[in-house]
């Protein structure tokens, strides 16, 4: 009897070990989950920027994800050619109510007026007909769109790696912090193969940058076509505005035409 209650003793006077490791095996997951939960929050306006700005950038081949474009025709008296310059601008600018111009460009009887911000005004002087194609920002997009094309902005690049870590760290933990049939052992290993076999077949079936860039090369580019103007330095995403033609040159008269053809023949006429 006496050993036994020594026994007893001695595994009461016992305590668990309590060490460092000891403590990492038994809270690791919850500080993954608690990590992982205070990083979800940090990532949530860093997310909203990067997911809208990146599904109007995917796009931007059918709508200018940063800027509205809108024209209208305004009538107003004829102007005359002989009006100054200043006053012909004055005219128009008032009619149209863009204030002066950055670039001013008249000839003959057109007028043209371009700003920074990317509006165009012309004038027809015979016609007194004004065309007004201005652009307005988008709200929110533009700012987005701005930020998520990270070029020349040396301060931004930090914050973004600093959010691509913090995605690195949302998806890496995702992995741990469900165990059992739920985890990795069943669900969690069917869905993270979905995840990665979704993109590693498309780039399979497509041929991947190779066979793209090969599609890309091999399609003629028509030599009537003129090359769009680039976009400003800041506005990486924005689609060149539409810019109204130059008005051509009325042709000549039958007369004259006449008259440049018979010019020749009558001096080689004379020469004989």
């Amino acid at each position: 009897m006496p050993e036994v209650a020594e026994e007893a003793v001695s595994k009461a006077s016992k305590k668990p070990s309590s060490g460092i490791g000891t403590t990492i095996r038994k809270r690791w997951r919850g500080w993954l989950r608690a990590v992982h939960r205070d990083f979800g929050y940090l990532a949530v306006g860093f997310t909203l920027i990067y997911a809208v700005s990146g599904i109007a950038i995917n796009h931007i081949a059918d709508w200018d994800p940063n800027f509205t474009s809108s024209e209208k025709t305004i009538a107003i008296a004829p102007i005359s050619a002989e009006l100054s310059d200043d006053e012909a601008v004055k005219r128009v600018t008032d009619a149209a109510g863009t204030g002066k111009p950055d670039d001013v460009y008249r000839a003959g009887d057109e007028i043209r007026l371009t700003y920074q911000s990317g509006t165009q005004v012309t004038a027809i002087g015979d016609t007194g007909e004004v065309t007004v194609q201005a652009r307005e920002s988008r709200f929110f997009l533009r700012v987005a769109n701005w930020l998520h094309y990270n070029r020349g902005k040396k301060a931004w690049t930090y914050m973004a790696d600093l959010y691509a870590v913090m995605l690195l760290y949302l998806a890496i933990s995702g992995i741990f912090m469900i165990k059992g049939r739920l985890g990795l052992k069943w669900r969690g290993a069917i869905l993270i193969s979905l995840g990665l076999g979704v993109p590693l077949a498309y780039v399979t079936i497509s041929g991947g940058p190779s066979a793209s860039n090969a599609k890309t090369a091999s399609v003629p580019t028509p030599a009537s076509k003129p090359e769009a103007p680039a976009p400003a330095a800041d506005e990486e995403f924005a689609r060149p505005p539409e810019r109204m033609a130059p008005r051509q040159p009325a042709p000549a008269s039958d007369e004259a035409a006449t008259s440049d053809d018979a010019a020749p023949n009558a001096g080689s006429g004379s020469s004989r």
